[in-house]
């Protein structure tokens, strides 16, 4: 026992004076280090560590090139007559200019947008499009289930590679971490890649399952991609009988954007194989696209030097003057986020944020409640999914931007998981996904100040032990 003191002591010292971590998050492990030893030092080693002082992921982009485009964009953008085709540019300006300086993220203005809500629609036509692949199909998903769905997936992988199309299939290490060795054995002897991100030194243990690749993304022949919420199983068709309907947003995108959604690919397949040269030009071929929606690709993770994400929806709310809708199945926000949409409501901004009604993971949702007093007494609208299990991941402001992508409104998305979202300049665009959410908000039942407050001691006693272990969740 002596020995775990110690070792506890040791930590703490480690977490306060050498990590350098935010407040809430140090307290929080300093108080399970302290009050349940034994399990804090094993919650520590496989929660705790901080893969950004360990400087893991040197990846070392072709940033001559990216950085010739950046400055070329940066250039435009500070331009008084604009040149960006969107009307409502002016809006967007400040948004298009944090991604492209802050974080890299090119402006693509020539993009088609189809938008599916449910796992049958996306797939159905995902599964098309892998049927036509000439050239080659990169995945990349966090979860992909033992079942009908997960295996038809890889056979029809495994059918393209045969047919001599190059596929290259990168899953998450914890995500997938059921799936039997074999899975993928008929894909490999067919000539298809495969890696694991972040794979578990020993069978079901892995130490960075704290740090999860959150990403899904399928591009094919450099021509279509896909992006949002939706993983591979039948869980997402809705056929799981405890969640039930499941509500999701996932894009596909045609266009411009496909090449940086590839790249993303690239960079994550060269960190995870420890590869060398990525940026090949068969795989950024020539588009003729008659689109006009403008998207930025932004990525963020442990490897980001900022929250590029998280800064994102900052800047969206502070912009925003008539509405922010918000689709989430974790509501766990920072200070400054729920600073801001307090002050957004406060402002006479009409706030709505729509989360489930039920858990899929248990102390994450009863956090999640925990922020809904505060929300609600600054006057935001929050509802709870009743058709089934809310997993979409939206934030739309106004008209004039939305974002669609991997990331949840938690501080996991926003610092600990590799994710990956669309930011979408398009006013048609908006508009269908802010009819979506009206739709949506008559499936759902708004949670208001009285029945808020009629809880009972045991749903507080569990939102505040939640929201006390918030920052690790």
């Amino acid at each position: 026992m002596n020995h775990i003191l110690f070792i506890n002591i040791l930590l703490a010292i480690l977490i306060v004076f050498f990590e350098r971590r935010n407040p809430s998050v140090t307290w929080a492990w300093l108080m399970i280090l302290f009050f349940v030893p034994i399990l804090g030092f094993l919650l520590y080693l496989f929660l705790g560590q901080d893969l950004r002082k360990k400087k893991l992921f040197a990846l070392k982009e072709e940033e001559d090139q990216i950085e010739r485009m950046v400055h070329r964009q940066e250039e435009i953008l500070s331009q008084k007559d604009i040149e960006l085709d969107y009307p409502n540019i002016k809006e967007c300006k400040d948004i298009i200019y944090l991604h492209l300086v802050g974080h890299n993220a090119l402006y693509t203005q020539k993009n088609n947008v189809q938008i599916f809500n449910n796992g049958n629609d996306k797939f159905k036509k995902m599964i098309k499009d892998i049927k036509k692949a000439k050239k080659f199909i990169h995945i990349e998903y966090y979860i992909i289930r033992n079942d009908w769905l997960g295996r038809k997936i890889v056979e029809l992988l495994t059918q393209k590679a045969r047919e001599g199309v190059e596929v290259k299939l990168l899953y998450d290490g914890m995500g997938c971490i059921w799936l039997p060795k074999n899975f993928f054995k008929s894909l490999i002897e067919a000539g298809g890649q495969t890696s694991c991100f972040f794979p578990p030194f020993l069978p079901y243990i892995n130490l960075r399952v704290n740090y999860r690749n959150h990403r899904k993304l399928c591009i094919i022949d450099g021509q279509i991609s896909y992006v949002g919420g939706i993983n591979i199983g039948t869980k997402y068709l809705g056929l799981s009988k405890k969640m039930g309907f499941w509500r999701d947003t996932h894009l596909r995108i045609c266009g411009s954007a496909v090449d940086n959604l590839e790249l993303r690919f690239l960079l994550d397949w060269r960190f995870s194989t420890k590869g060398s040269k990525i940026i090949e030009k068969k795989y950024f071929p020539d588009k003729n696209i008659n689109g006009n929606t403008g998207i930025q690709i932004v990525s963020s993770g442990p490897d980001s030097k900022w929250s590029s994400i998280r800064n994102g929806f900052l800047k969206m709310i502070s912009l925003a003057k008539e509405k922010i809708y918000i689709h989430t199945p974790y509501l766990i926000p920072d200070d400054s986020l729920l600073e801001a949409l307090k002050i957004a409501s406060l402002s006479g901004v009409d706030v709505r944020i729509i989360i489930p009604n039920k858990p899929d993971h248990m102390f994450v949702y009863w956090a999640s409640l925990s922020y809904v007093g505060e929300l609600l007494q600054a006057g935001i609208k929050c509802y709870t999914y009743e058709k089934g299990f809310m997993h979409s991941k939206m934030v739309l402001v106004d008209d004039f931007v939305s974002t669609i992508g991997t990331a949840n409104f938690d501080i996991r998305s926003f610092k600990m998981n590799f994710e990956v979202n669309a930011f979408i300049y398009d006013k048609s665009t908006n508009i269908r996904l802010q009819k979506q959410f009206i739709r949506d908000l008559e499936d759902s039942k708004e949670i208001t100040l009285e029945i808020y407050k009629d809880r009972s001691f045991g749903v507080k006693f569990k939102e505040s032990v939640s929201r006390l272990l918030s920052p690790m969740l």
